[in-house]
C-alpha cells in the first residue's frame, strides 16, 4: 500500500525539484526538454517515504532487490545520450523504479521496459499508472531484449553489465542508438553506439560511472 503522505506534490517538493532541474545543468545538461521533465516527475513518488529528505539530492538510493533509483544527473546523461526523439520506440533494458522510464515519457517516446526482478516488476506495474504513467512493462531477462517487439530506434540499459549483449544490437533499427555502461568492476564507462545503416557499429565512450550490476540467465520468481 502506497503511502499517502508521498503522493502529495508541495510547493516545497516542486522548489526542490527547481533546485534539483539547477544542479543538473549546471554539470552540463542543456536539453531544456530533459530539464522539463525533471522538474516535473515528482522524485519523492519513487522513494519509501521513511527517506525522503533524499528524495532530491543529486545521489543515487536503494529501492530494494539490491537496485538503485539513479542519481537524477545520470538519469539525464544517459537520455540526452539517446537524442530521444517524439516517437522514437525505445527498449529500456532495467525497469527499477520506473523514474528513467517516466523521463523517457515525458520526452513523448514509446517506452518498453523490461525487468529481471518480480518485486520491482510488479511494483512499477501496479504504481505507476496511479502517477500517470503508462510504459509497456514485461518481466523477463534484459539481457535477450524484446525480440517480438523488435527493432527499436533507441535502447538504454540502466544497469552496468561486462558487454553489451549481441540480442541487443540485433534489436537496433539501423540509424539507432544504444547506450549503456560497460564494465565488469565497481566503474563502468558509459558507451553509446551508433547503428549505421549498414549495420556497422560506431561506438564511443562518454565517461565514467558506477552502476549495479545487470543481472543475467532467468528472471527472478
Amino acid at each position: 500500500m502506497l503511502n499517502y503522505l508521498i503522493m502529495i506534490d508541495s510547493y516545497k517538493h516542486k522548489g526542490l525539484r527547481k533546485r534539483l532541474v539547477s544542479t543538473v545543468k549546471s554539470k552540463g545538461i542543456k536539453d531544456e526538454k530533459i530539464l522539463e521533465a525533471i522538474g516535473k516527475i515528482p522524485r519523492h513518488f519513487f522513494i519509501d517515504s521513511s527517506f525522503l529528505e533524499f528524495s532530491y539530492q543529486d545521489k543515487p538510493f536503494p529501492i530494494g532487490s539490491g537496485q538503485t533509483i539513479s542519481q537524477p544527473f545520470t538519469v539525464a546523461f544517459q537520455t540526452d545520450l539517446l537524442n530521444v526523439k517524439k516517437g522514437d520506440k525505445i527498449l529500456e533494458v532495467g525497469t527499477g523504479s520506473g523514474y528513467q522510464a517516466c523521463v523517457l515519457l515525458e520526452l513523448k517516446a514509446k517506452v518498453y521496459s523490461i525487468e529481471r526482478q518480480k518485486k520491482l516488476y510488479l511494483k512499477a506495474q501496479k504504481f505507476l499508472p496511479t502517477i500517470g504513467y503508462r510504459p509497456k512493462l514485461f518481466y523477463g531477462d534484459g539481457y535477450k531484449g524484446l525480440k517480438a517487439f523488435a527493432p527499436f530506434d533507441k535502447i538504454l540499459i540502466t544497469a552496468g553489465a561486462p558487454a553489451i549483449p549481441d540480442d541487443l544490437i540485433d534489436q537496433l533499427k539501423p540509424g539507432g542508438i544504444l547506450v549503456a555502461p560497460i564494465g565488469d568492476g565497481d566503474v563502468q564507462i558509459m558507451k553509446r553506439l551508433i547503428k549505421n545503416i549498414d549495420g556497422n557499429i560506431k561506438e564511443e565512450n562518454h565517461g565514467n560511472f558506477r552502476f549495479v550490476p545487470l543481472l543475467m540467465n532467468k528472471a527472478d520468481n
